[in-house]
């Protein structure tokens, strides 16, 4: 399992390890890419809702047009901070290659999705 820096493109991340960085990092950009029906049933605290089918969209636009539209400051390309989720990883990992296709080369995916945040966090 992941436990440092991220040495590939497909790097993947552990529940213990993105409670770890939820816990001490304030510069984290936990991204959801659930439908907007999904996330109203339940959402992993912190999390920036931003649909599968737009994440190419999103990390494409400018700096000022994300943090916009977003609320939050446009992660830098080298940002080892830039994780993407979703239920279960399927649609999480098709997000995080998205985003390494755009150049966010350190960006990882929580393959446990919520659905393991669920259970283990007891929400």
């Amino acid at each position: 399992m992941f436990t440092g820096v991220a040495a590939s493109a497909t790097s993947d991340i552990a529940y213990d390890d993105l409670r770890a960085l939820l816990d001490k990092s304030p510069n984290l950009l936990l991204v959801d890419v659930r439908t907007k029906e999904e996330v109203d049933k339940g959402r992993i605290p912190g999390s920036l809702h931003i649909p599968v089918n737009t994440v190419g969209e999103a990390f494409t636009m400018d700096a000022e047009a994300f943090k916009s539209k977003y609320g939050v400051s446009k992660p830098a390309l080298d940002s080892t901070e830039l994780v993407f989720h979703c239920q279960m990883g399927k649609r999480g990992s098709t997000a995080t290659s998205k985003a390494v296709e755009l150049g966010y080369v350190n960006a990882r995916n929580y393959a446990g999705g919520y659905k393991e945040w669920s259970h283990k966090a007891g929400q």
